[in-house]
């Protein structure tokens, strides 16, 4: 095939996946306004943060009227109520922190956040593709795609740390988009026996990995753990497998029985999923179970996108049959990037979750009191110390996760 043949395979393959040759996942130039009519909802999605803070969000929730969502038309529209749904879904919720949680989402915000969560085969829970990948704007349209120049579109509690932390882990998704564009170039080249073309593919999706963990690192600029772990994972954490949330939550007007959704993980990112199923590497048992559990959570898509790589010809074999040694090499250096990059973001968790919750710990043993400061990590969550906001325990899930990383190119030379 020429090359003519091969680009217009690659444009096609990515377009009907609504993957994006430049931004990869992420939603390109969200809306960040809907129709007049659901204007309820901006106002009252875009004040959460007040609201929360000044404990009456629940009661402007219940104040809003009942809303039409099939006048919602677009992708675009429907991404955008999703996001302020789920801003005003995870505020109503966490409210009063832990020890305050309701059982019940009022039916004028229940039935809406349902519809439009059917429309978009997405749960009704605030996801990564909400947080992250559809909740952005540019300050200066015509300015670069870097985070001095971007916003969030809707933020929660936790001032200058909530705009970091969503925005870094945006500026992952960006640095990894390279990556995710030649994809079909390493799946082509493999179906059409092409060592250089896989090598060449390789190659970039190796350094795209090395550019995510660089961006990884602005997160000790931009966010304070303290913030992180005793505000903002509150409002990421879900109703499933949560103590704090043990019976579920009822979407009034939807279904009588409670309903459980995990919260906000960077599990629900499809990257790594994409970049694990294309080199091989597996993930068994209970982890295993967790991240299939999670492309739920992914727009579907992007969770077809992924399990179309899985199906295709597979890459290790390809590299042992080859036996090309530039090729074998391209492939070892993506394995341990792979590798490297969760190693660093345990250390990142390390520093933002699993430090904070010792600290808090030590801290409710002996509580003064205080509202500010230190006193801040007390009203962390007990359930959610050891745990993600996916429900994942968390240092366990990504060491393992990590080492089955690891054994791809172990086990390079054995049969599959």
């Amino acid at each position: 095939m020429g090359s003519n043949g091969q680009e217009s395979e690659k444009l096609l393959s990515l377009q009907q996946y609504h993957v994006s040759e430049d931004y990869g996942f992420i939603l390109p130039e969200p809306l960040d306004k809907l129709p007049p009519y659901f204007q309820p909802w901006m106002d009252v999605a875009g004040r959460a943060t007040q609201l929360i803070c000044s404990h009456s969000l629940r009661t402007a929730v219940e104040q809003m009227p009942l809303l039409e969502s099939h006048f919602l038309q677009s992708h675009r529209e429907l991404r955008l109520a999703h996001l302020a749904l789920s801003v005003m879904a995870m505020g109503y919720v966490w409210q009063e922190g832990e020890e305050g949680t309701v059982q019940v989402l009022p039916e004028n915000l229940a039935i809406p956040y349902w519809e439009v969560s059917q429309r978009l085969g997405m749960p009704p829970i605030l996801t990564h593709a909400d947080g992250v990948l559809a909740n952005w704007m540019k300050k200066d349209p015509k300015g670069p795609l870097d985070i001095e120049n971007l916003e969030l579109l809707f933020s929660l509690p936790g001032g200058d740390s909530v705009r970091g932390f969503f925005l870094v882990t945006l500026m992952v998704e960006i640095a990894g988009a390279p990556g995710v564009k030649v994809i079909p170039d390493v799946i082509s080249g493999v179906r059409y026996g092409d060592v250089a073309m896989v090598t060449r593919a390789l190659d970039v999706i190796s350094q795209a990995i090395d550019s995510m963990k660089e961006a990884l690192k602005l997160m000790h600029d931009h966010v304070d753990p303290s913030v992180f772990y005793g505000t903002l994972r509150i409002f990421l954490s879900g109703w499933k497998d949560n103590p704090a949330m043990a019976e579920g939550l009822v979407y009034q007007g939807v279904r009588a029985e409670p309903m459980e959704f995990s919260g906000g993980s960077a599990a629900q990112s499809s990257l790594l999923h994409c970049f694990d199923q294309l080199l091989g590497v597996t993930h068994e048992g209970k982890n295993g179970a967790f991240l299939i559990r999670m492309r739920d959570y992914m727009p579907p898509s992007h969770k077809r996108f992924i399990e179309d790589v899985s199906r295709a010809p597979s890459l290790r074999a390809f590299v042992r049959g080859e036996a090309d040694e530039s090729l074998v090499e391209a492939y070892a250096r993506c394995v341990a990037r792979l590798v490297d990059l969760r190693s660093y973001h345990i250390n990142v968790v390390s520093r933002f979750i699993s430090v904070p919750a010792s600290r808090a710990k030590s801290l409710r043993a002996d509580c003064r009191g205080s509202t500010e400061g230190e006193g801040a990590l007390v009203r962390a969550p007990l359930a959610l110390e050891e745990r993600g906001t996916g429900g994942s325990g968390i240092m366990s899930f990504l060491k393992a996760v990590r080492d089955r990383t690891g054994d791809a190119v172990v086990t390079l030379g054995t049969t599959d």
